[in-house]
């Protein structure tokens, strides 16, 4: 990490890529003072997890594979997009995952660890988020408000054409939803319908009496890009006019900087907690032979978030490559 002069400010810049060949990457900083860091795996076989007490040693902090998928039946194949959450005092991971019948008939499902440190203890399978349909669904995650735990995730509408859209439910408990689904975004804009009409991917900012919620749109080469919700934080979550969408992409690819197909973000913060800081993959080219999902070379990497005078946060551009 180091520091750039901006203009009247002082950026930091991270090294990038952070880690390499690990997609969907989600950092989680918590009160024992860890970064702890869960990703896609390009054998897409197992869940990992590294931990760092700074976000730039998780390039090198040894993975522990937490848990194995099975060898038949569900959970045995592809598993997705795993991410990790402190709630009510214990671990869960969130993570979708195909059968060996039908490898992308993903459904969402949910480990539990009472451990202190995630990468020891037993992780348990809680079981499959039930929702409103058996359909294809995925990118479950999870964030508290106002004393109430919802939970947001991409899922196929069997009435809506189209791949996945985005809803949000009040839980009961870290794997069971207990309010009615209800849909927040579906793909509209000419950005999102590239290749596939995709809103997947979500993640929680709380800042300046809002709640931002980024989600990435099109297929996953360079068309791929992050979206943005916006609510005020005393509205009702559960009511879909409380989420204004912006129309255009709020992180892009930039072919200046060779940063191609940025997107499915996470969260957290610097060390000292005063910078935000976005957490998300993306390749350094353009070109890819064969299915995007199987190219390997989606990196994590890590980008200082700038906020607007009006209180909203400014992604800017992909960084070049610098590591």
């Amino acid at each position: 990490m180091g520091n750039r002069q901006g203009i009247g400010n002082l950026q930091t810049v991270y090294r990038n890529p952070l880690v390499e060949q690990r997609a969907d990457p989600w950092v989680l900083k918590h009160t024992d003072g860890y970064y702890y860091f869960t990703g896609s795996v390009p054998e897409y076989d197992r869940i990992e997890l590294r931990r760092a007490t700074t976000i730039e040693g998780l390039t090198s902090a040894p993975a522990t594979d937490i848990w194995q998928k099975h060898e038949s039946g569900v959970m045995s194949r592809n598993i997705w997009a795993p991410e990790i959450h402190h709630i009510a005092g214990k671990w869960y991971i969130y993570f979708a995952a195909g059968r060996d019948d039908e490898p992308f008939a993903h459904r969402m499902y949910v480990l539990e660890n009472d451990a202190l440190n995630p990468l020891e203890g037993q992780w348990v399978e809680k079981g499959e988020i039930k929702t409103a349909w058996d359909s294809f669904s995925l990118d479950a995650t999870s964030f508290e408000h106002n004393g109430e735990q919802y939970l947001v995730w991409a899922q196929k509408d069997p009435q809506i054409e189209g791949n996945t859209n985005l809803y949000i439910a009040e839980m009961d408990n870290p794997w069971t939803l207990r309010s009615e689904q209800v849909r927040i975004t579906k793909p509209e804009y000419d950005w999102e319908v590239i290749g596939f009409l995709v809103n997947e991917g979500a993640a929680v900012l709380k800042r300046n009496g809002r709640i931002f919620l980024t989600y990435s749109a099109s297929a996953t080469d360079h068309n791929y890009a992050m979206g943005m919700l916006t609510a005020s934080e005393t509205s009702d979550l559960l009511d879909p006019a409380s989420w204004i969408k912006s129309e255009k992409p709020v992180f892009a690819s930039d072919p200046d900087a060779s940063q191609y197909g940025p997107g499915h973000n996470s969260f957290t913060v610097s060390k000292d907690g005063t910078q935000d800081i976005l957490i998300y993959h993306a390749r350094s080219y353009k070109e890819i032979a064969g299915d995007p999902l199987f190219d390997p070379n989606r990196h994590a990497r890590a980008k200082v978030i700038e906020w607007r005078s009006d209180g909203t946060p400014d992604f800017g551009k992909p960084q070049a490559d610098n590591a």
